[in-house]
């Protein structure tokens, strides 16, 4: 597999936004005035992932108001973006430790140090503020598109009517630690959050910005924040269910071809890996391969497997 990461894009000028306008770094909020939703769009979780950054800093640019309720903007790891090289882009994606693996409140709360750490607790209140959080990334790997969501079935209904991305994968924990998505901070005495992460497409391709603001329109499209009001979404997305997380328990894993992200396997049973001397198959037919990662150390994620949703067996 070519290990080569080109950067057709160019890495946005933020240097106007990071003071945002709440007394918190990189955070801006947008009050219609009138009573709605609280939403938020959190963007460079990972600083080499600037895609998303480069939608909101066009939309505070331009102005935008969101036509009910409130709305978050986050620039979250600055730090991390800061150190952005196009020569070695991978190297940026954090410093001390991964952003989105740090939010439970034994992390939060305890005593350990980290710039990541501290960027976290400072953004906390403002994230913990919203009853709506979408957090947008792109992919290393080859894969297609897809929005991640937690299991309550409201989030599923909005993802539905969002529309974008085409693939909604309803997930669980990572085991390599919490990410934003799992945070479950109070956004109030009413319902829990919902809460999405946008895989919007690989780092540094023109299509993924596309990608990520389609997903952050069609979310505030959905929860009646745009002006003008538009309709439903053309396309229904397919859904799938995380039936099983595979975890490297060697450092000799390997898959039996270069997979890409979304594939679908048709038949239970398909040798897909090897773990140094354990077989990975296929546990059920038609079994899509979500995110593989084709370099991936002991205990972390190698593959999640999803299952059609409505499918049987």
């Amino acid at each position: 597999m070519d290990d080569s990461f080109p950067v057709r894009v160019p890495v946005p000028d933020l240097r106007d936004l990071t003071a945002g306008n709440t007394g918190i770094p990189g955070v801006w909020s947008l009050d219609s005035g009138l009573p709605g939703p609280r939403a938020a769009i959190v963007s460079l979780v990972h600083g080499n992932e600037f895609q998303g950054a480069a939608v909101l800093a066009r939309w505070l640019r331009a102005g935008l108001r969101p036509a009910r309720g409130s709305l978050t903007l986050v620039f979250a790891n600055l730090d991390a973006f800061a150190r952005f090289d196009p020569a070695d882009p991978t190297l940026s994606r954090y410093v001390d430790e991964d952003l989105n693996r740090v939010w439970c409140p034994a992390l939060l709360d305890g005593g350990r140090d980290s710039l990541e750490l501290r960027r976290a607790r400072a953004l906390r209140p403002a994230l913990e503020a919203a009853e709506v959080l979408l957090d947008l990334h792109s992919m290393l790997w080859p894969s297609d598109p897809l929005m991640l969501v937690g299991r309550a079935p409201d989030a599923l209904d909005l993802a539905r009517r969002v529309g974008a991305p085409p693939v909604v994968v309803l997930d669980g924990e990572r085991p390599e630690g919490p990410r934003l998505i799992d945070h479950a901070g109070s956004a109030g005495s009413g319902p829990p959050r919902l809460t999405f992460l946008a895989e919007a497409g690989p780092h540094w391709e023109p299509e993924t910005e596309a990608v990520s603001e389609a997903c952050a329109a069609g979310l505030l499209r959905a929860l009646g924040m745009l002006h003008p009001a538009a309709g439903a979404p053309d396309v229904q997305p397919e859904v799938w269910a995380v039936s099983r997380c595979v975890t490297a328990a060697s450092r000799h894993f390997a898959f039996t071809q270069p997979f890409r992200g979304g594939v679908v396997i048709p038949r239970a049973g398909t040798l897909i890996a090897r773990d140094g001397e354990a077989e990975i198959r296929t546990p059920h037919d038609d079994c899509m391969l979500v995110m593989p990662s084709p370099r991936v150390m002991r205990g972390h994620v190698a593959v999640r497997l999803g299952r059609r949703v409505g499918a049987r067996g």
